[in-house]
């Protein structure tokens, strides 16, 4: 199948959003898996609407994502000469007509079918004017639409690789609006024209696209162009099945990236919203979802999206990445906490990317480890509240922190072995448990009562500041000031 052409094709009136995008991604898996090729094309007639900055946050967005296209950007926009030409040439055919119909009157038709609780379907007025008729009109100043002519009787059958054949009766269909009266063609119109022109062979797109799909295919057999295949792919839904919104979480890519996801876990979480790979396997790589991917496993029904399930992934890959890796996609969001600031020297790096290699086992985004680090280069942390009840408002608190200062003090190497060593020859020494002096000592350090290794982090930290905070604590203990209540 090395002549599949497939198209990925959005408007720029938006980010992209985890439709568009897990839309580019089936296409992208597609051409790859068939050896064909990846079009990427930006419908941006609707002037209005569209941005050159969205043009430039998508693509950016796309290379991110590492959905590399092999043709475009083309601009439908710069296709308006081929749209007109198309245009005129049905109208020669006879298959198009001019319509004058007003504003109004189109709109007093649209009220008296809600009237009557009917669809509106626009009767055809204009499909058979004189030519003295439509000179008049012109006189007159009327600037007309094109329209198609669709057939009274009869049906159009969508052959959807996905969903099967789905028939739509021509009685539910008017006849379509391809020009605009401003000379700019319909979506409906410059899409298939494009994509007919571009020699597309298969239109993956959303099920929200199937109801112009009928329509689209009878400009096809009018311009007598073969038909592309068809493959609608099904909804994204929210957990309660609602349509997914900004209530439900991040849902466009550049959020996602902001959140801190990386580019492979979206795309594999994506991946899996409507598509199985089989053998219940979930987390797989690119190379593996092209030599799996078939229009045939994707589902017909919606697929969930599920917050919790994409951060469960992105941990995944956070603690699989290679490290240098990691802390380059990380730096940013270090450098948003003023952690950092780049450029890094050799001693600094060093130091970043042990901190990385510590934190990020709990980490399930690039925000959070961030905030997971914080304690490593700022002393400026308030402790965690229920830690403060539970650790250090309990008897000889402070009196633990101060005989595990000294000692770590003495020892001579501070490293975690001599570091452990210490502590459970203090907790023998003092009769208690390790824990006793482990819990508060973490509070002490770090502010949290849970993360990383305990005996890491202050190997980590050095013996300096680690002494220097734990002292800290014991002095704010010893003063109350922490609330008994």
């Amino acid at each position: 199948m090395s002549d599949v052409r497939v198209r990925f094709a959005p408007s720029p009136t938006g980010e992209l959003h985890i439709g568009g995008a897990r839309t580019a991604l089936f296409n992208y898996l597609f051409a790859r898996n068939t050896g064909g090729t990846f079009v990427l094309r930006i419908d941006d007639t609707d002037l209005e609407r569209s941005r050159t900055d969205y043009i430039d946050k998508l693509i950016d967005s796309l290379k991110w994502l590492g959905l590399n296209w092999d043709e475009g950007p083309y601009y439908q926009s710069k296709r308006l000469e081929e749209h007109s030409r198309e245009a005129e040439r049905l109208l020669a055919e006879k298959k198009a007509y001019r319509c004058y119909c007003s504003v109004e009157s189109l709109a007093d038709g649209r009220t008296a079918a809600r009237e009557d609780s009917k669809a509106y379907l626009y009767p055809g007025t204009c499909r058979n004017l004189t030519v003295d008729e439509e000179e008049a009109y012109q006189k007159e100043g009327r600037s007309p639409v094109v329209r198609l002519i669709t057939p009274d009787y009869g049906e159009t059958v969508v052959q959807d690789e996905i969903r099967g054949a789905v028939t739509f009766d021509h009685t539910d269909l008017d006849d379509l609006i391809i020009m605009k009266s401003n000379g700019h063609p319909t979506y409906n119109f410059a899409s298939i024209v494009d994509d007919l022109q571009m020699g597309i062979t298969h239109v993956i797109r959303a099920e929200e696209h199937l109801s112009n799909t009928p329509r689209q295919q009878l400009c096809a057999v009018a311009l007598g162009y073969t038909l592309p295949r068809f493959a609608h792919v099904p909804m994204i839904l929210a957990p309660d099945r609602s349509k997914l919104s900004k209530r439900h979480g991040a849902t466009s890519v550049e959020e996602f990236y902001a959140e801190g996801h990386l580019p492979e876990a979206l795309i594999n979480y994506m991946a899996l919203l409507g598509w199985s790979p089989g053998d219940d396997e979930e987390v797989l790589s690119i190379d593996k979802m092209v030599s799996r991917f078939s229009l045939q496993k994707v589902n017909k029904t919606a697929a969930i999206y599920d917050v919790n399930k994409l951060a469960w992934m992105n941990s995944l890959y956070i603690r699989g990445y290679a490290l240098d890796k990691l802390a380059d996609a990380a730096l940013p969001f270090f450098e948003k906490k003023e952690l950092v600031k780049s450029p890094l020297s050799e001693t600094e790096s060093d130091y970043y990317k042990k901190v990385i290699a510590l934190v990020r086992e709990r980490s399930r985004t690039l925000v959070e480890l961030a905030e997971g680090a914080s304690y490593f280069y700022s002393d400026q942390f308030t402790y965690e509240e229920k830690g403060v009840k539970k650790q250090f408002l309990k008897e000889k608190t402070a009196e633990y922190l101060r005989r595990a200062a000294e000692g770590l003090r003495s020892i001579e190497s501070f490293n975690h072995d001599s570091i452990e060593s210490l502590y459970r020859a203090i907790s023998e020494e003092l009769g208690v448990s390790a824990g006793k002096l482990i819990h508060p000592t973490r509070l002490a350090i770090t502010g949290c009562t849970v993360g990383p290794g305990f005996f890491e982090i202050m190997a980590l930290l050095g013996r300096e500041k680690t002494v220097e905070r734990m002292e800290k604590a014991a002095e704010l203990i010893e003063s109350e000031a922490f609330s008994r209540e």
